[in-house]
């Protein structure tokens, strides 16, 4: 069974496009790690592909912010300001679906999902010290988290806890590891909508555990085209330029 992961697509769905083309016939079915919507300048067409993939999804802090279920007190004035234009711009219908996504973490096929920590799903895990609760609680053996935009994760057995950094080189379309059977993983594909470690194609990745392998991937997409888009809805600049250096 293939998983197909998907994180953090900021309504960017020119990038969600290349990732499916580029992800055609290599996955049984597709899970999402929460931020459908934020930033980009498609929340209704992302949304759309998500809900028509039947993609089992868990919320991220941008789709509670949009949705009113998390106060955007905290958002910095760029990200705020992308709430408040996607909640104006999301359809009815789609507001709800968001409205209605599970909080992580989630067990499924063997699995399990968060968007940040295991135990707070609006924290961003960064450290091996971070890392530590989440491979050590978790009930899977690999476990996905999303939040940060950084592919790559960590790994733990016997109180050795590795850093992860497991992503395909520039002339490389994916870079696979090799699942240990007495390790626990904690994994980031990395983001599809807006990229923040330095590689500006679109992250995802699959998931193939009983073969026991993970493939990191990255592709690239039209970046001009969406930074086209977002510029015509006015959203804010800082958010349009980043694409193009996945800062």
């Amino acid at each position: 069974m293939r998983i197909l992961i998907l994180s953090d697509l900021h309504s960017n769905a020119t990038a969600l496009n290349a990732v499916l083309d580029a992800a055609k016939d290599r996955w049984d079915f597709s899970v999402c790690l929460g931020d459908v919507v934020g930033y980009g300048p498609d929340p209704n067409e992302v949304t759309a592909r998500l809900r028509e993939l039947g993609t089992k999804t868990i919320r991220g802090n941008h789709d509670k912010a949009v949705t009113g279920l998390m106060d955007t007190e905290d958002f910095n004035p760029v990200a705020k300001a992308a709430v408040d234009w996607t909640r104006s711009e999301l359809n009815p219908e789609h507001m709800a679906w968001l409205s209605a996504l599970p909080k992580g973490p989630l067990e499924t096929d063997g699995i399990v999902l968060v968007h940040g920590a295991l135990q707070d799903e609006d924290e961003y895990v960064f450290t091996p010290q971070q890392a530590l609760d989440g491979l050590l609680d978790s009930n899977a053996k690999v476990t996905f988290f999303g939040h940060t935009h950084h592919q790559g994760g960590f790994s733990y057995e016997d109180a050795d806890l590795e850093v992860l950094q497991i992503r395909p080189r520039s002339a490389e379309s994916f870079a696979a590891l090799r699942i240990e059977p007495t390790r626990r993983y904690l994994l980031n594909p990395g983001s599809i909508g807006q990229p923040r470690d330095g590689d500006p194609r679109a992250a995802f990745a699959i998931a193939d555990l009983q073969h026991n392998v993970v493939e990191f991937w990255r592709v690239p997409y039209d970046i001009q085209a969406v930074q086209k888009r977002m510029r015509s809805a006015h959203l804010p600049e800082p958010l349009v330029q980043r694409l193009a250096v996945g800062r």
